[in-house]
């Protein structure tokens, strides 16, 4: 289908919050948007304020007529979407072109530079603190983002004169293939989706075949010391990058941790920006904001535009998001999903909180993610004072024999941990005393963030 062509945009799966960028893309060209959701959300809610006509009942009877003709109607569907949902099975059956999101996302960044940050964890901040630094400068930069900046724009950003394009690439259902990268960051490589990929190897394998395709020319920028054997095509630079090990080809040092603040020295090949302050203060992300200016400076972006940016960036919605800050107590609202993820944001919150009682309140996400690590995520989970720990958050996936939060449960080993429901919890958290809590998931935890917000800033 010509691009130029399309009359509407039907989206399966129109929720998540990397279709939603796609969704804004076509909606600022202008066309007409509509789609499927199972759950309401505050992102559904924005966006049919935007113009999308979303609805959330699988039943082709509730898809509008305007999206019922093949000929000028392109449909998007996310690979979460189970393959007998009844809308993707009709416009399958009714000759529409049908794309995954990957797909799409590759064929309209095609024609740009695009700086492609992939990495089991630590993508989406890198992702838009990169597109930060571009647009606070003179260079700046369109962008499709795996989370919302608290800087005031959305997960899709537009330049009127730039063609370099951050992209946050997914490794899930091997999407990141789809995409041929100018530049392209590699932050982790520990193994996650293994539902999809069977086995470690192969899925470190799927970051060395990414790495295949960055355009000859281009640049990749790979975390010191990750399990990643690149496959660059002629003339493609690599470059390492690290938060501390100053051996690497970008790194930061000389860093400074104290009252509330984290200050470092950027170093790499010819270049050197002294005295950069953190905007988000959490220890993890000097290695992210190590390699997002690394990337800006690659791209012609000027030290002294580096370091204001750097100051003035406010960080991502639901990454180490602090919602309540009072003298007796603090909640911050945390993404983190896999156990290393789990680790980082908890040992940074009892840096950053030294002396005081830390609480996690932890939803895993997939029966198949909590089979697959349930040791390493109570290994994690046992670095807090307290944890409260919820039910499996399913997604897209049905339940497996045996497999609950329970397996988990029995692994950690602190004294203090309760297990409990969503609905158990309220009552939990009014009972107990509390000064530092901390909520971790990526399942439908975001949705209890302010009620617990509202029973903590009662005591």
């Amino acid at each position: 289908m010509d691009f130029q062509q399309i009359q509407s945009v039907y989206f399966i799966g129109a929720g998540g919050i990397g279709m939603s960028a796609l969704m804004r893309y076509f909606l600022s060209k202008g066309v007409a948007v509509a789609g499927y959701d199972r759950t309401f959300s505050s992102l559904t809610e924005e966006l049919a304020g935007e113009g999308a006509a979303i609805h959330y009942t699988d039943d082709v009877r509730l898809i509008p007529e305007t999206f019922k003709h093949p000929d000028y109607t392109l449909i998007i569907y996310t690979p979460a979407v189970s393959e007998s949902h009844a809308e993707l099975t009709f416009f399958r059956t009714q000759g529409f072109e049908v794309l995954k999101r990957s797909q799409v996302l590759g064929l309209i960044t095609r024609s740009v530079r695009g700086l492609c940050i992939a990495g089991t964890h630590g993508k989406t901040t890198t992702s838009v603190m990169t597109a930060h630094l571009l647009k606070q400068s003179h260079v700046d930069c369109n962008a499709f983002l795996g989370g919302i900046p608290k800087n005031g724009a959305n997960n899709l950003m537009l330049s009127d004169h730039s063609d370099l394009t951050v992209i946050e690439a997914d490794e899930y259902d091997r999407s990141f293939h789809q995409l041929t990268p100018y530049m392209a960051v590699i932050t982790y490589a520990d193994p996650d989706h293994l539902d999809i990929y069977g086995t470690p190897e192969a899925y470190r394998e799927s970051f060395e075949v990414f790495t295949s395709l960055i355009r000859p020319g281009g640049v990749l920028i790979m975390k010191s010391g990750i399990p990643v054997t690149p496959r660059l095509q002629s003339g493609v630079k690599l470059y390492t990058y690290s938060g501390s090990d100053e051996e690497a080809g970008f790194h930061a040092k000389n860093i400074r941790i104290g009252n509330g603040a984290i200050i470092f020295d950027f170093e790499g090949p010819s270049v050197q920006i002294a005295d950069i302050r953190l905007g988000v203060p959490m220890k993890i992300n000097i290695e992210n904001a190590v390699a997002a200016i690394a990337l800006a400076w690659l791209n012609g972006v000027f030290p002294e535009e580096i370091r204001a940016a750097m100051k003035s960036y406010a960080g991502v919605a639901r990454r180490f998001d602090i919602r309540l800050q009072k003298e007796n107590i603090v909640l911050i609202d945390d993404y983190a999903h896999h156990p290393e993820e789990l680790k980082n944001s908890i040992l940074s919150v009892k840096e950053l909180y030294a002396g005081r009682k830390v609480t996690g309140i932890f939803q895993p996400h997939l029966y198949t993610r909590t089979r697959d690590f349930a040791a390493e995520f109570a290994e994690s989970l046992s670095l807090l004072d307290e944890l409260i720990l919820l039910d499996i958050y399913p997604a897209r996936e049905e339940p497996l024999p045996g497999i609950t939060s329970q397996i988990i449960f029995d692994r950690v080993t602190i004294l203090h941990k309760t297990l409990c429901s969503k609905e158990q919890l309220p009552d939990i958290l009014a009972a107990g005393t509390y000064e530092v809590v901390l909520t971790l998931g990526a399942g439908d935890i975001d949705r209890l963030v302010e009620p617990i917000k509202e029973i903590l800033d009662k005591k």
